[in-house]
This record gives C-alpha cells, sequence and structure tokens, in this order.
C-alpha cells in the first residue's frame, strides 16, 4: 500500500473545491473508471439500453429526504398508517413473505406499513450494505474530523484482490480508459483496484469477491488504526497468518455488527456472520450466522435518510454508492420505476435437494429460497418512498413475483 499521509493536504484542496459524486458524472471524484466510460456514452449521446430514464441524475440531484426528522426517533417515524397499512398488506400472500414500506414523500406526514416485519431471512447480498457501512465506519474512526480527508482515501489507496476476491460467478466491468477499452471478466488475483472501486463492485454488480476484499480492509483498519495507511501487502498477510483464528473472527464480526447495534438495530432484526467467499475464509471464521428483517434494514435505511448513519455527509455518500446506474434487476426491473431513480440492493440465496428434484433450477430452490430487495425509490414529481421486501417461497424464481409487487406498490403510492 501506498505511503498517501503526506500526499493529502495537497490534492485534499481539489476534492473540497470541486464537490461531485457519482452517478455518472461522479468519476472525477472517485476515480472509479466505469463512471467516466457511463458519461463518455451519455455525452456522446450513444444510447445505453443497460440504463432506464432514472439513471441519470447528477451527483448533486442526490439528496437526503429525512433531514428535517433528523431529530425524531424510529418509533415516532415508523408508526404504522392503518389505512395505508390495509393497502399493503391486502398484496401479499399470508406465508413467505415481509415486507415494510414508508412513504416519505411528506417529510411531516409520513405512512409507513408493516407486514411480517420480525421474521428473519438469510438476507444474501442484501448483507453488503453492513460491509459498506463497517468500512466508512473505520475511515470515520481514522479521519473523525474530515470527510474530505477520507474521501481522498477512498480514491487513492490501491490494493489488490490476493486470494480474497476468488471464488465468485459475478463478473466485475473492467474498463481502460487509456484504451477505451471494456470488458466484464470475473476478479483474478492480481486485480488491483481503489476502495472506491472495490465498493463500486461489490454495490453495484454485486460481487462477493470485492465484497470480502472490501470486508478485509475495514478489518484491517480496526486492527491497525493509523499504521493502515502506510501498511504493505507482506504485513498485512503475515497479520492474518499469525493472529489466531478466533481473535480474528471475534474482530472481523465487532467490525460489521458494533455499527449496526449503535444505529439501534438489533442482533435479531440484521446481522453479518462472515465473509463472502470461501478463500476468504482462510484465516476467518463465520460466527453467530447472518439474518435480516424487514423491520432492521427499514431502521437501517430511514437513519441513512436522516443523515445518522456515521454522519450526515457519509450518510450522503453512502445513498449515492447505492444509487443503480446499471441494469436493474428484480424488483428494481418494473417498468412503472423506469423514470425513478432507484437506491437498490438485492440478495438471494437458495438450496437444492436434488433427491427431491432432479430439475431444481437456479433461483428456485426446494430446501430455501431466499430473495430479498431493499429499495429507496424517487420519482421525478415528488413521489418517495422506501421498501424493503424479503421472501423464502420454494419452487419458484421470486425475482418475477418481486417485480410485480413493486408495480403494485408503487401504484398504491404513485397512482398517476
Amino acid at each position: 500500500m501506498k505511503k498517501l499521509t503526506t500526499l493529502f493536504v495537497a490534492i485534499s484542496i481539489g476534492i473540497s473545491l470541486g464537490f461531485v459524486s457519482y452517478p455518472i458524472d461522479g468519476y472525477e471524484y472517485t476515480g472509479i473508471a466505469r463512471l467516466y466510460r457511463l458519461k463518455k456514452m451519455h455525452d456522446d449521446s450513444i444510447k445505453n439500453r443497460r440504463l432506464r430514464p432514472g439513471s441519470y441524475k447528477t451527483m448533486a440531484e442526490i439528496q437526503l429526504n429525512l433531514l428535517s426528522r433528523k431529530n425524531d426517533s424510529l418509533n415516532m417515524l415508523l408508526t404504522s398508517t392503518p389505512e395505508f397499512e390495509r393497502e399493503i398488506k391486502r398484496l401479499f400472500p399470508r406465508r413467505g413473505y415481509s415486507a415494510t414500506v414508508l412513504d416519505m414523500t411528506n417529510p411531516d406526514s409520513l405512512k409507513y406499513a408493516a407486514f411480517r416485519e420480525n421474521v428473519g431471512y438469510q438476507p444474501g447480498s442484501v448483507g453488503k450494505i453492513a460491509v459498506l457501512n463497517a468500512i466508512m465506519t473505520q475511515l470515520s474512526n481514522l479521519c473523525p474530523d474530515s470527510w474530505e480527508e477520507r474521501a481522498y482515501y477512498l480514491k487513492n489507496i490501491k490494493v489488490s484482490s490476493r486470494y480474497w476476491g476468488l471464488g465468485d460467478h459475478h463478473t466485475i466491468p473492467v474498463y481502460n480508459i487509456e484504451k477505451d477499452t471494456y470488458r466484464k471478466r470475473r476478479v483474478v488475483a492480481s486485480d488491483v483496484f481503489s476502495l472506491y472501486e472495490w465498493i463500486d463492485h461489490m454495490v453495484s454488480v454485486s460481487n462477493n469477491g470485492a465484497a470480502s476484499v472490501v470486508f478485509r480492509e475495514a478489518i484491517l483498519m480496526a486492527a491497525f488504526e493509523q499504521d493502515y495507511f502506510e501498511l504493505t501487502e507482506e504485513q498485512a498477510e503475515q497479520y492474518f497468518k499469525e493472529t489466531p483464528r478466533d481473535s480474528l473472527t471475534n474482530l472481523m464480526h465487532r467490525v460489521a455488527n458494533e455499527p449496526l447495534r449503535k444505529l439501534g438495530i438489533t442482533k435479531d432484526e440484521w446481522r453479518l456472520g462472515g465473509l463472502f467467499t470461501r478463500p476468504a475464509g482462510k484465516y476467518i471464521g463465520r460466527k453467530g450466522g447472518s439474518i435480516g428483517t424487514p423491520v432492521g434494514l427499514m431502521k437501517y435505511l430511514v437513519q441513512l435518510e436522516q443523515g445518522k448513519v456515521i454522519d450526515e455527509r457519509t450518510s450522503l455518500e453512502i445513498k449515492r454508492l447505492l444509487y443503480l446506474t446499471d441494469r436493474r434487476i428484480r424488483y428494481a426491473h418494473s417498468r412503472k420505476l423506469d423514470s425513478a431513480a432507484v437506491y437498490f440492493k438485492s440478495g438471494s440465496l437458495y438450496k437444492c435437494d436434488r433427491e427431491k428434484n432432479p430439475d431444481c433450477a437456479k433461483y428456485a430452490g426446494n430446501v430455501y429460497n431466499y430473495m430479498n430487495s431493499v429499495i429507496i425509490v424517487e420519482h421525478p414529481k415528488g413521489k418517495k418512498y422506501i421498501v424493503c421486501l424479503m421472501s423464502n417461497v420454494l419452487n419458484k424464481n421470486s425475482a418475477g413475483a418481486h417485480m410485480g409487487l413493486a408495480t403494485r406498490i408503487d401504484r398504491i403510492i404513485n397512482p398517476s
């Protein structure tokens, strides 16, 4: 890892003066190469069939929606609205689904509905939001007084994958700006990206290897504190090799979960139990299992909109990282949301018993079949809402069902 501390003062001035972030106009701020390509296509009027009309918000247009309610408690904000809740509940079958929905179009008159909101599900890739939260928390601990300093490190610290990033079938976008070449491929051990780019690979295309790399760096920040900024890869690997496995596992668990507890999210509402790839488990075990509930995820997103996740500036940055400027799937694929900006994370996990059904299909497990969607929707005419939807319906790919529910929920909140 390069020694960056002495360079910060000169470069951070440019960052703070030219505040931009990503959506597609965020390359200069973040260094995320795929954003450069998307912006270039947009500027050259090249049609991108993967993007919907709502995918072109600028950084300045992305704002937090509940700042005016920042001093209000979750109990005040997440209070059931009877008629709204009855409408939402009618959309769901009695089993297999759980959801929370918050209409925040008018922050002074919120509408909240919950359906089996305390039922726990395996969160799958939705848990990557906890990893994003973890690395932002650790950077805040290291640079408590300056967002610009944290942004500088996110952009300029570059780390390699090594074995941590291997073992996932999800591809990542690799764009060479100088050569103007673009391709999608799996992560390889020699890949080197900035922290911002690893985070983007984790969130935008849900790459499990990227999630393990980001998680690794959050753990190293917690372990080495200020020495992290001068840490070499050799020193990092030596640390993992020499530290007892149970100590590393406990540290991993604290790094991921303590920030959630500070937000008032209980261990039964949302917790993360391990890394996302098998090779990353070489030195770090699993602990406590992973679980998510619609109420736990809603608590997080509401506090994000309040600006209370770490601090207001970090909350905004996390929201921008969740802004979808890639292909929309599952819940977000609903055509009713085409013109809306969506901030989205989806996750799934399934298991097939081939003895029961030799034809058991992908995303249609007959042992368990989790599919989860968390989304903030912002329509151009002002309708804004949050949905946390979790399901476990056996023998069926629930992507279509999630998309259908997206359409029906939107019709209730945004009937025009």
